[in-house]
């Protein structure tokens, strides 16, 4: 399994790099894809460096996940290839995650969760036609989370969705989670 992490400046570094090692622990081969340079600052002061540009990579991966953070979620719905690769992947039915702001900043604008349940971070609740009030929220192909306290559990959801859940137990039980 291949999954695409996007970042960008003001990505919210918990949630990044939470999800980016429970996907490796998983199993998946995780690459860090930007939307604006090699190396971005997240939203507090970390330095995070990407594989590749979103430019220089093909949609041929499993799920492509994007982190939240206010400014880093801003940045991601800014990005054409990225909003491209989503619309087409939705149109698909192509797995396709979301966390915290970037539900309803990158996905909601693209008409992704017009007909899908999803849940984001609290504050940006009005963004979602059809706001869920918990932690992790699967939709037929869309996942999505409220913030940094529930990104292990959606990482987990991740690899219950696309391996199993025989997966995703393993994952938890090794990192004591369960």
């Amino acid at each position: 399994m291949k999954a695409l992490v996007m970042i960008a400046d003001g990505i919210e570094e918990l949630e990044t790099v939470t999800v980016t090692d429970i996907l490796v622990r998983g199993g998946f081969d995780v690459t860090l894809a930007s939307v604006n340079a090699m190396q971005v600052v997240a939203a507090r002061g970390l330095r995070l460096t990407a594989d590749v540009l979103i430019s220089d990579v093909s949609d041929n991966f499993d799920i492509i996940v994007c982190p939240g953070g206010l400014k880093g979620a801003e940045n991601l719905a800014q990005s054409s290839v990225l909003t491209e690769y989503l619309e087409a992947r939705h149109e698909a039915g192509k797995w396709i995650a979301a966390i915290c702001a970037s539900p309803a900043l990158v996905l909601a604008p693209l008409k992704i969760l017009h007909t899908h349940q999803a849940t984001c971070y609290p504050a940006f609740h009005g963004h979602l036609s059809k706001y869920i009030n918990q932690p992790v929220v699967v939709d037929r192909h869309i996942i999505t989370s409220q913030g940094p306290a529930t990104a292990a559990q959606f990482a987990l959801s991740i690899i219950a969705s696309l391996k199993g859940q025989d997966s995703a137990n393993d994952v938890a039980k090794e990192a004591l989670f369960a």
